[in-house]
């Protein structure tokens, strides 16, 4: 027993996966299509896909928001959790990336459920509170540059309806949240962040140690 996290080491990761993960052939593909890539580190862990599929299935989640897309992994396991009528806004600025993640969506019978907005993201969330959708969604991830964490944030946190959802990557930055040498942009800004959210009372929240760090907050 134990009364903090255990440290998660390669191998008893690889049995937490062995024991727990279960992904679609569409989904195991497209993870590795992208492990290929330069870019790979910016893929969501399998584990936490399915985390958050668990949890817009406990909610019944029926509109969804994603701000940062990548290859579509994330948004492919959140599609595939909501149900036949959901939808997801996806924001990114990348065709290159996105046209991967089309594919697979097409693949895997969601390319429906899914409206991926090409831009700048802060624009897209500006319009959708313009254009009524205020108050309207039930969860939100945010997995995008580190240093827009805090704009993405408070827009998100507007779209949510009250007992709304968020989730934001990255929230540990590989430990570097702790390393007061680390002085780049994306590591103060989640550091900023995370105190901003520590004494937000618009939230309730928790600071998950899964992957790379999942931070959940729940909109009041």
């Amino acid at each position: 027993m134990s009364n903090k996290t255990i440290p998660l080491t390669d191998a008893l990761r690889a049995y937490l996966l062995d024991v727990s993960l279960r992904e679609t052939d569409v989904q195991r593909r497209l993870r590795e299509e992208t492990a290929r890539l330069p870019e790979s580190t910016m893929q969501i862990a399998p584990e936490q896909g399915q985390f958050m599929a668990l949890l817009v299935r406990l909610m019944r989640a029926e509109k969804a928001l994603e701000v940062g897309v990548f290859t579509g992994y994330s948004a492919l396991t959140v599609a595939l959790a909501l149900p036949p009528t959901g939808q997801i806004v996806a924001c990114d600025i990348s065709e290159a990336y996105t046209a991967v993640a089309r594919r697979y969506w097409e693949e895997a019978g969601v390319a429906h459920k899914i409206d991926l907005r090409i831009g700048p993201a802060v624009e897209t969330l500006d319009y959708l509170l313009e254009h009524g959708h205020a108050r309207t969604f039930d969860f939100a991830f945010i997995d995008a540059d580190k240093p827009s964490y805090d704009a993405y944030y408070e827009r998100a946190l507007q779209l949510l309806r009250p007992g709304g959802l968020m989730a934001l990557d990255n929230t540990l930055r590989g430990g570097r949240v702790i390393d007061e040498r680390a002085q780049d942009d994306s590591t103060r800004a989640i550091r900023a962040l995370n105190e901003k959210l520590h004494a937000d009372d618009r939230i309730d929240l928790s600071l998950v140690p899964i992957a790379d760090g999942l931070t959940l907050a729940l909109k009041r």
